[in-house]
Parts: C-alpha cells; structure tokens; sequence
C-alpha cells in the first residue's frame, strides 16, 4: 500500500539538521552515484542529515538507492509537486534541499546552502546563471530564451531579482515549506513554490550552482516528452505566475482608471465642458466601470491567497458588510433619480426618447457601481465564511 517508508540498513528516525528530498522515476542510471553525491554534501557542510528520495520507478531505483543508505518513500506516479507533497510528514530536517536525482545538479556542494540557511534565509534559490553551466547541459532555447524570458517575466511582475526560477536545485525551512502550502501536482510546483515565497515575503536568497549534461544513455525528461514539451512547461510556469498576481496586475491599474473616468464623469454629469462632451461622458463611464472590475476583482483573489494577513485584517475592519451595502445603497438612490426622471420623459413622449440629460446618463454610472459593489460584497462576505 502506498505511501511505504522503507529505511537502509541501520537507518534511524532522528531529528536531522539538513534533509535532501528527490523525487525519482527510472532513474536507474545514476541514483546510486547520486545518493554519494548527498553523502559527501552532507559531509562537507557538516551537518547532520536525511536524504529521502520519493520513488515511483518500474525499476531497481528504490532498492539501489537504499543500498547507499538513502530512504526510499515509495509513492504513486502522480506529478513532482505531489512528490513533495507526498513527503511532507516524512521530513526531519529543519532545512529542506530539493532537486533531481540525475546528476545534472552537483549536490557534492551544498555548504553554500547551509551557510545561508545558518543566516536566516528561508528560501533559497540556485541558480546555474550566477554559476557554471557544461556545455550541452541546457538546450540553446532553454538558455538563450526561455528560462531568461521568464525569469524576466516574474521579476517584472513581483519586483524580484532573480537570475533563474527555473533551477531544480533550492533550499528552504521546514517553516517556509509549511507556510507554502504547494498545492499543484505537476513540475509547476515550481513556480508555484517561489511566487509563493515572494508572496509570503520570506527571506530570499540565491546562491551559484554547477549544472551538468545528462549522463550518457540517459534523456532528460523534457526530451523524453518530445519537443511540444518545453512549450508547455514555459505556458504553465507562466499561468502560475498570473495565478498568484491578479492584485499586482489589477488592484493598481483598475483604482486608477476608476478614479480617472470617474472624476472625469462626475465633471461632465450637468453638461458638457468646452470640447469635453456627451463622447467624453461615455468614455469616462466606460473607464470608471472598467477599473472598478479589475479593481475589486484583484481584492477578492488577494483576500482568498491572504499572503498579506495584515491587509486582509485592516480591509475586512475597514470595509465590513453594513459599509459595503450601504454604500451599494446609496450609489443605488442617488442613481434613480435621474434615472427614473429620464425614465418618465421616455414613458411620457410615447416611448419614443427625443432628449436625454448628462446627468441622467451619469446616474445609469451610478446604478451600475452600485450593481457591481453589491456584488463584490456578497463574494467578499462569502469568502470571509468560507476561508476565514
């Protein structure tokens, strides 16, 4: 029955200082030398440690791994994040080291890592950028395009300074690992992982690595997949990095275009202004209306992701349900009245609109924030029962 911890030889469950986490599927070829490779790190850096490596193989992976003294989790195949999920309850160290068990990341260095995690980072990122790549370790698209574009893409969006989100190699507290909370299955765990650890404003750090080529006879699993592969993976990370930043891509730019078009509107709403317009009026409503979604959209999804507990503590005390509708309610009645006066000119001219008002036009404004604001209150309302 899965999940099975199976032990080598002499193994104890102690408390450990460092523990190395790797899933492995088929990974034959090189898990032997691989778990040397994490001995001797361990060794190096002087710390005690727990190398765990979380199998799903058909082959002799688990069994040569626990040959050179490495745990085994025997797990179903269901997707690296779900590896790291699954291994979870098994961690002893107070420091998590993750990677691959393919020999492409040089785990015989690792002391670097603990040095920083003996400084207070909670996070640690590698980086084969700021370190040494072998030549043929990375394919020119992977190096010269998609791993910087990227990496470019997030640190414009959070404001970060990394130089590679896509290195396997990273190290973080058990704490941090707590707080993450990873959710994904799959390989965009990983950005999943660091957008959650910039989110959660955990102390980051980076560190330089050596990253090798494949050993001969064996394929990376991007090859393994065909060339569609690395496509898809580019496209995930990147639907990981929006996911968790609707607020930073609309809180800002939505208040902003709904202040604009609503002063702007309520300029306009007894009439024109020299060139400014019915044309203006219209364009104004439309930004304000536009804004207001983006706007409250954006909270909703940083109240539900709650990575800033003190904003959702001071939006919730500031903006609680009575002042919500109230303010849908009052938006609401000062809508209808012009409202209901153009309302009562169309009825009385037959049903036939020969004029129409600024002011009538601005009050339809009115009546559509309130719609949106009572609506933005029962979601925040029920998001406030559901996860709070």
């Amino acid at each position: 029955m899965f999940p099975e911890h199976l032990l080598p030889a002499n193994g104890e469950l102690k408390p450990v200082v460092l523990t190395i986490v790797i899933p492995a599927l088929n990974e034959a070829l090189t898990i032997g030398e691989f778990v040397q490779w994490c001995h001797q790190g361990i060794a190096a850096a002087g710390v005690s440690g727990q190398i765990l490596i979380v199998d799903s193989s058909t082959d002799d992976t688990a069994q040569i791994a626990l040959r050179e003294g490495a745990e085994v989790l025997r797990v179903p195949k269901r997707g690296l994040g779900q590896a790291y999920i699954d291994a979870l309850p098994y961690l002893r160290g107070d420091y998590i080291l993750m990677g691959d068990a393919d020999l492409t990341y040089d785990f015989r260095e690792i002391s670097h890592f603990v040095d920083k995690f003996k400084e207070g980072f909670e996070f640690i990122m590698g980086s084969r950028f700021a370190g040494y790549i072998e030549s043929g370790s990375m394919p020119p698209l992977h190096r010269y395009f998609g791993t910087p574009a990227t990496t470019f893409i997030l640190n414009r969006i959070y404001g970060t300074r990394f130089t590679d989100i896509h290195c396997g190699m990273r190290g973080l507290s058990i704490s941090a690992l707590h707080k993450i909370r990873l959710e994904t299955p799959g390989w965009e765990y990983a950005s999943e992982m660091i957008v959650k650890a910039v989110r959660l404003k955990l102390r980051i750090g980076e560190v330089p690595i050596r990253f090798y080529k494949d050993r001969e006879g064996r394929l990376s699993h991007h090859r393994r997949s065909g060339w569609l592969s690395p496509w898809k993976a580019g496209w995930t990370n990147l639907r990981a990095m929006f996911t968790y930043a609707p607020d930073l891509l609309f809180v800002p730019p939505g208040l902003a275009l709904f202040i604009f078009g609503f002063c702007g509107s309520t300029l306009l709403a007894l009439g024109p202004i020299r060139s400014f317009n019915l044309n203006s009026l219209l364009f104004s409503i439309a930004l304000a209306i536009f804004g207001f979604s983006l706007m409250t959209g954006g909270i909703v999804v940083k109240l539900y992701y709650n990575f800033d507990h003190a904003f959702t503590e001071r939006f919730f005390k500031l903006w609680s349900y009575n002042r919500l509708m109230s303010l849908a309610s009052i938006l609401m009645a000062i809508g209808l009245i012009p409202t209901l006066y153009l309302v009562a000119l169309w009825i009385a001219d037959g049903f036939i609109l020969h004029a129409f008002s600024f002011i009538s036009i601005y009050g339809l404004e009115l009546i559509m924030l309130s719609s949106q604001t009572f609506s933005f209150t029962l979601m925040v309302e029920a998001l406030k029962r559901v996860r709070y």
